[in-house]
């Protein structure tokens, strides 16, 4: 199996036993909290713990998720996962993002295990991310798995740091897109991508 390089490589995080839940708590200190009273005495041991599940993308690689599930498989057809949810972080404020991705991919000689797609989402999801960075990331992973003769993501979001500071605009998306090979190629493929992500399950 053949990987592009930045697709696969596997980013380890720091693994300092309780140094984050140590920061923390000075952070509760500084905000003009008691880190000491009852309802956060383990606040900052529980958010450490949350925070690394949030961020356990660092340590998967498409080696791993993919585990041989690829099959060699000749058809013209699109294949399509979509509304596959997913939770991430904005690098800029450390704020939520969620929303679905819906995932496309033309077939040359090999096809993936369908469970890998959402898999890949979450690989990229569950780390420090850009939207538009994010959709590319998994656009280029599913490309580097199979050598598709295309490949389609599409994003749509919606962003705590629009919702919550800033604008404050509660109600507002973001959606972005990445098309490879056919594709961006062809207009009637992604005009066939769009209509079948839009039409109902």
């Amino acid at each position: 199996m053949s990987m592009k390089n930045k697709a696969v490589v596997k980013v380890m995080p720091p693994q300092e036993d309780a140094e984050i839940a140590g920061h923390l708590r000075e952070m509760l200190r500084l905000l003009g909290e008691n880190p000491s009273r009852e309802g956060l005495l383990r606040t900052p041991e529980r958010s450490e713990k949350a925070m690394r599940f949030l961020t356990s993308g660092y340590s998967t690689s498409l080696e791993e998720i993919v585990n041989e599930a690829i099959f060699s498989l000749k058809i013209d057809e699109m294949v399509i996962v979509k509304d596959i949810e997913f939770f991430s972080l904005c690098e800029h404020h450390l704020l939520p993002f969620y929303g679905k991705v819906h995932v496309a991919y033309l077939p040359k000689e090999k096809v993936i295990g369908l469970s890998k797609i959402p898999r890949i989402v979450n690989m990229f999801a569950r780390r420090l991310q850009l939207q538009e960075r994010m959709t590319q990331q998994i656009a280029e992973a599913v490309e580097s798995a199979i050598a598709p003769r295309g490949v389609a993501v599409l994003v749509e979001a919606q962003h705590f740091c629009m919702m919550m500071r800033g604008v404050e605009k509660q109600h507002s998306g973001t959606v972005t897109s990445n098309m490879l090979g056919t594709f961006r190629k062809s207009k009637a493929t992604r005009d066939e991508f769009l209509s079948l992500v839009r039409r109902p399950a």
